[in-house]
């Protein structure tokens, strides 16, 4: 005759969170850029990721030069470099500035670039952007890819422009038109989804490939 055994299992630790740096790149108070990224804060954490909130004040940089570096790396850059060792991933919400990028975040990521170990190498990072015009500032986000790309950054193939966003969101900060409001929570999570695999489930070894200049640990010029 045959007894039943009870057989206790340890449960199965659930993986850290993924945590994410968030911030606009608009020094102006009133951004709308701002305010996307605050939408983006709210949609991380609702999807169980962890947030690392921060402001573009907190990374404004001098004017780069080889003979400024010498000097010392200013606490921007340092600030920058810090947050990004500290996190998993990044979401810039960007403005933009006669078709490309402003010019205080490319020049923090060309202060940030000089650090070894070079700290944007292998990242993942979501691209959002919020303009009044009909673009959305999308162009914006298109230049915007092309140093993070050539730095190592794995840029989630699908970025978030919101178009006329001065008439966008309603008085609680929310996106007022609900199908925009939907894709942006979907482009958010799809964008997790990704960094939580690179972090938890690496399927197969993955290696940095050059996109139109050196290496990202290429100790490099002017």
């Amino acid at each position: 005759m045959f007894g039943l055994m009870s057989v206790t299992s340890n449960p199965i630790p659930r993986p850290e969170p993924v945590r994410y740096l968030i911030f606009s790149a608009s020094l102006r108070t009133a951004s709308l850029n701002t305010r996307l990224a605050v939408l983006a804060q709210k949609a991380i954490a609702a999807h169980k990721g962890t947030v690392d909130p921060a402001a573009m004040r907190d990374f404004d940089c001098p004017s780069y030069s080889q003979e400024a570096q010498a000097k010392g790396f200013p606490p921007g850059a340092e600030a920058l470099r810090r947050r990004l060792d500290a996190n998993d991933a990044f979401v810039i919400a960007s403005p933009e500035y006669n078709g490309s990028m402003p010019g205080a975040l490319k020049n923090v990521i060309d202060w940030v670039s000089r650090f070894r170990p070079q700290p944007f190498n292998g990242k993942h990072a979501l691209l959002l952007s919020a303009s009044p015009s009909m673009a959305g500032g999308n162009r914006g986000l298109w230049a915007l890819r092309v140093p993070l790309e050539h730095l190592g950054v794995r840029v989630y193939p699908d970025m978030f422009s919101l178009a006329q966003a001065h008439q966008a969101f309603d008085a609680q900060g929310q996106l007022a038109d609900a199908q925009l409001a939907a894709r942006l929570d979907q482009t958010i999570a799809g964008f997790m989804d990704l960094a939580e695999a690179a972090k938890h489930y690496p399927c197969a070894k993955t290696a940095w490939v050059e996109f139109l200049g050196e290496h990202p640990d290429s100790a490099g010029g002017e």
